[in-house]
């Protein structure tokens, strides 16, 4: 069944606290005229990082009869995005939904959530790593972070150069040229799109990082630098796979897109900033939903040499 709407189904987690997932998805989708049909891959009682003893209720079985009801629906959507999975056997739930509900030239997005700063996150395991390399090849669209390229590649992560006390974490620095690898490397487990974010390249003002992406069709590689804020929001990536996805189905290009993305989590990061607000609880994305209709005044994006 068609609807006039772009519509995309949602193969996210539901957290009560802290702005990912689903509470940060349906938001950002529906404010650029984009229809959000969820299947729960699990609920929180809130997000995982930097949070102790959250619930967690995997959904694994009910996805399954959810998935079955939507076939027999017929139902078919412009796009399928998966995030956070809440077991490895998802991987292959996320793969039947893109062949059976994505319709003909639709975007399949994952977004392969894993962990950050080096670490896998506390529900994720060297199986679902596995399996999440096994779904990237299914995909048209891949946004892991640095972390999470380093892990899908079973890379080492870089030395670190030197300690970020502020974030409670190490920064860590990349060389360009090693970065370009990665993306090859990850087209060639399968997506035609690849882009990593938050790499610390050096030299990056006041210890910014970049979003890199490599367009397989192309075979073009495009930056684009983001600003350094002494802080760690979770959902962050949930919202720029997000603005980015809805982008590219708005019809606008790769770089165009990142930096869209890019924009507007800054931005989200810029108006949470300066409250003294626990940091578990997200950007205040409710105050900056409304910037996704303004024009894009500046563009910092950059093709870098192959």
């Amino acid at each position: 069944m068609r609807t006039p709407a772009t519509r995309i189904a949602a193969v996210h987690d539901l957290s009560g606290i802290g702005r990912t997932s689903l509470t940060a998805v349906i938001p950002i989708f529906s404010a650029l005229g984009i229809q959000v049909c969820p299947l729960p891959t699990a609920v929180l009682s809130s997000q995982t990082g930097g949070v102790d003893d959250f619930c967690f209720v995997d959904l694994t079985g009910p996805m399954r009869d959810f998935l079955e009801h939507w076939k027999r629906l017929e139902l078919k959507f412009d796009a399928v995005y998966s995030g956070f999975l809440g077991s490895p056997a998802q991987a292959e739930i996320v793969a039947d939904c893109f062949k059976h509900c994505l319709d003909q030239g639709g975007l399949a997005v994952v977004d392969p959530v894993l962990g950050d700063n080096g670490r896998l996150d506390p529900t994720m395991t060297p199986e679902m790593v596995e399996r999440l390399r096994w779904l990237v090849g299914r995909a048209d669209c891949i946004t892991p972070n640095f972390t999470e390229a380093a892990m899908l590649l079973d890379k080492p992560m870089p030395e670190a150069a030197m300690q970020r006390p502020d974030a409670g974490c190490f920064r860590l620095f990349a060389r360009e040229a090693e970065i370009k690898d990665w993306l090859r490397a990850l087209a060639e487990m399968g997506p035609a799109l690849s882009v990593i974010t938050s790499v610390p390249l050096p030299g990056r003002h006041k210890g910014g990082s970049a979003v890199m992406a490599y367009d397989r069709g192309q075979r073009r590689f495009w930056k684009v630098d983001c600003e350094y804020i002494p802080a760690f929001y979770p959902g962050t990536g949930d919202a720029f796979t997000s603005v980015l996805a809805a982008c590219l189905l708005r019809g606008e290009n790769l770089p165009l897109a990142m930096d869209r993305a890019a924009q507007f989590v800054a931005l989200g990061i810029r108006a949470t900033f300066g409250h003294a607000l626990p940091q578990r609880e997200g950007i205040l994305l409710e105050r900056v939903l409304s910037s996704l209709h303004a024009p894009l005044i500046t563009s910092s994006y950059e093709l870098l040499e192959g």
